[in-house]
């Protein structure tokens, strides 16, 4: 058993990497998939599509790397978050489309439990803010929307799950319901301390029949036979989670920011969950020999996804790596601030109402301030997040490590650390999340020995030190502000 194979289930792609022991890649393989947007604010996908090409990436990466099943000592897997799926224990066919995490269905809803006074329960409880995000609306939608789904709910016909659990569904041809503890815990139906949550059941008015057992982030939770002979299914976490742990972010303060469709930064706040007063959310981290870590998160919804509406919008760039010399065709974005508020607004602001905008345009304005714009607009969001985490631990950041697609952009992430105004640090191995994943699956097989054996692994490629003075960077920010508050409460309420 000479390497690790990780399942990575994405927004927008099904990748799957083999690894080595010292934590380097062997082999990737990676499929992109259909987003179904069904009216404005809706967003889709379809969970056979996701799985079929999870099986095929998988079988490919094997292929790629020389190796076959008996190779592997365990698979690892990590997946986009709160996605719904609901389907029927008997076929295993799904009874709707997934409703992504960014779909805004379920908005009104959200407002009505607002309404209802609700929020301070499920932050106490969930550790979340009610937003439509997340996976229990998306459920309760489901059951209201889909013809006969409550009553065959109730019988117990049904299973609902994350992707994570969809996709260990069908490695497992159905003989595992499960769910790890940090895809439970973005669902808000889920109590920090552990376990299904009745008081949230009974407010979400979602059936306990429905839901999967939780279990901890690195066992063996099952077997699959469909690679050619047994592998051990042994770590699961959720993308943002997955990748704290590639990151050997294992001590208090230690903080990441996945540069993703999204951006998320998440903090290791220790063996107690805090409750934000700033919005953040309190998120499970972890549940490895029976002890659980929690972390601080802020979610931006449109990350790397900013670059793909410049590609597949406006079309100002003909793949997404033309961003960066596009943008850096011009000195700055010459006053121009795009919001990328496309699906309302995350932390620290969770806008619902919010939509993208421009301020700043003027006859000179060209392609290229646009691009530069977008990039800023993705740096100055994770620093609003950044600001709040701080206020909310007390922790002094001493650095900011990076990782996903958009952290290989060097101009990025340059701006990055001028506006934090501290140190952006992006390691030689920046599939982070994948590896994390890969490193939760190794420690419960035993292909690494402990998580000091696992941090050997990770090493620096690039730090980035701010170059921008404080005075320009605090000037940049007030007059971000400005524009974010243009953005704020566009879209008209019903």
């Amino acid at each position: 058993m000479n390497a690790i194979l990780a399942l990575d289930q994405g927004t927008t792609s099904s990748r799957a990497i083999v690894f080595n022991h010292d934590g380097s890649i062997r082999a990737v393989a990676q499929q992109e998939f259909q987003q179904i947007f069904p009216q404005a604010g809706w967003v889709e996908h379809d969970a056979n599509e996701i799985w079929q090409t999870q099986l095929e990436t998988a079988q490919a990466a094997l292929a790629k790397a020389g190796l076959t099943a008996a190779d592997i000592a365990g698979i690892g897997i990590t997946n986009q978050r709160e996605t719904t799926v609901i389907w029927d224990r008997k076929t295993g066919e799904p009874i709707h489309n997934a409703i992504v995490w960014q779909d805004r269905r379920t908005s009104e809803f959200c407002d009505g439990l607002k309404a209802a006074g609700h929020a301070e329960l499920i932050q106490q409880h969930a550790g979340l803010v009610i937003d439509a995000y997340f996976s229990g609306s998306k459920v309760r939608w489901l059951l209201d929307h889909v013809p006969g789904a409550r009553e065959r709910a109730d019988r117990g016909e049904l299973a609902f799950g994350t992707i994570d659990s969809w996709l260990v569904w069908k490695l497992t041809n159905g003989a595992r319901h499960i769910i790890d503890v940090t895809n439970a815990s973005r669902t808000m139906l889920y109590n920090l301390r552990g376990d299904w949550d009745d008081e949230l059941l009974k407010v979400l008015d979602v059936p306990r029949a429905l839901l999967p057992e939780v279990r901890s982030s690195s066992e063996v939770y099952g077997e699959t036979t469909l690679l050619g002979a047994p592998i051990k299914i042994a770590g699961i976490a959720g993308d943002q989670q997955a990748a704290l742990f590639g990151q050997n972010c294992f001590e208090r303060g230690l903080a990441k920011n996945t540069y993703g469709t999204g951006c998320f930064m998440l903090m290791n706040i220790g063996t107690e969950p805090q409750i934000s007063k700033h919005q953040l959310l309190t998120t499970v981290a972890w549940k490895l020999d029976g002890k659980t870590e929690y972390a601080l998160e802020g979610s931006v919804f449109i990350g790397g996804a900013v670059v793909q509406w410049l590609r597949d919008g406006l079309g100002i760039i003909k793949t997404s790596a033309d961003v960066e010399k596009l943008a850096a065709s011009v000195p700055s974005s010459g006053g121009v601030y795009l919001v990328p508020a496309f699906a309302g607004l995350g932390a620290p602001h969770w806008d619902q109402y919010a939509r993208g905008t421009i301020t700043g345009l003027t006859r000179g304005t060209t392609a290229a301030h646009l691009a530069r714009a977008a990039l800023d607009g993705i740096a100055f969001q994770v620093a609003d997040v950044l600001e709040v985490m701080k206020q909310d631990t007390g922790i002094a950041m001493n650095g900011l490590r990076v990782d996903g697609g958009a952290c290989a952009n060097d101009m990025l992430m340059q701006f990055q650390a001028d506006i934090l105004q501290a140190p952006v640090v992006r390691p030689k191995v920046i599939e982070t999340t994948a590896l994390g994943a890969a490193y939760l699956a190794g420690l419960a097989t035993g292909f690494w020995k402990d998580r000091a054996d696992v941090s050997r692994g990770w090493q620096v490629e690039r730090t980035f030190e701010p170059q921008m003075s404080a005075d320009k960077a605090a000037h940049r920010r007030a007059r971000w502000r400005q524009a974010l508050a243009r953005a704020r409460e566009w879209e008209e309420r019903e």
